[in-house]
């Protein structure tokens, strides 16, 4: 299925929690939504017979400087397509629902988020630091962190 049916089945379905479709240069196209729909357009994109999205190849934070992005890249194995789903944050207290009850990889992934941009993923089973340890402060992935200069005495 090319990603403009894709975004269409979507729509049609979610209404205004489907913001846009980002194609020129991006592989594969994104489908942008709203962070509050993450989740049950996830079950819809691994649920319906046309999509069948069963694979979670990747999710990954981004940031744009005045706001947060999550990316998730899907896969069909059995179909073979494949499509983005973007949501935008804000930098303050950025969050969404998380996605590790729809695809079990997810949970890794949104810990790393989690752990490197402070993005929070409500209703994880398993929210915590995953690279740092647990008193560090800050996430170092944002293009706004200080870094320290000591960690527990040791010059970083």
């Amino acid at each position: 299925m090319e990603p403009k049916a894709i975004f269409e089945a979507v729509k049609g379905k979610f209404g205004e929690a489907v913001v846009e479709l980002q194609e020129e240069g991006f592989r594969p196209a994104f489908v942008v939504v709203s962070p509050e729909s993450v989740r049950e357009i996830s079950l819809f994109l691994r649920d319906d017979p046309a999509m069948k999205f069963d694979s979670l190849m990747c999710l990954s934070g981004v940031d744009y400087k005045d706001r947060f992005a999550v990316a998730y890249h899907l896969h069909s194995l059995e179909i073979g397509h494949r499509i983005g789903v973007k949501a935008y944050l804000p930098r303050e207290a950025p969050s969404l629902p998380s996605v590790d009850g729809v695809w079990p990889a997810a949970n890794f992934q949104e810990r790393e988020a989690f752990d490197l941009y402070g993005i929070v993923f409500t209703g994880s089973c398993d929210l915590r630091r995953i690279l740092l340890p647990e008193d560090w402060v800050g996430h170092p992935l944002r293009k706004d962190y200080k870094y320290p200069e000591f960690y527990h005495g040791i010059k970083v």
